[in-house]
């Protein structure tokens, strides 16, 4: 769910691919893999992020696994950061950034 809500606040700011990865130092590839799932994203990258889109770190770890080791809160946390990646992905349907 992660990778998810790191592809859609990248592209809400409409940034490429590309031009993400330069600024997280990382390759493109690399990128395209955490937002496909294939890698986990390391608290550095987290870090990069929240200082790029200039969001709380707390917001991006809502949706981290690691969150909510008990049902109420991992349900709560589940629950919520599906609905924000709902809307994120509602505001950005239509939006052609590679």
């Amino acid at each position: 769910m992660l990778n998810v809500a790191l592809k859609q606040i990248r592209i809400f700011h409409q940034i490429k691919q590309a031009d993400l990865a330069k600024k997280l130092e990382i390759s493109r590839s690399y990128l395209s893999e955490i937002e496909s799932g294939h890698k986990s994203v390391s608290m550095d990258i987290l870090n990069k992020y929240a200082e790029i889109f200039d969001v709380p770190h707390s917001s991006l770890l809502l949706f981290s696994e690691n969150i909510g080791k008990n049902k109420f809160s991992e349900g709560f946390r589940s629950v919520c950061a599906g609905k924000i990646i709902q809307i994120m992905e509602w505001m950005n349907a239509g939006k052609k950034i590679a």
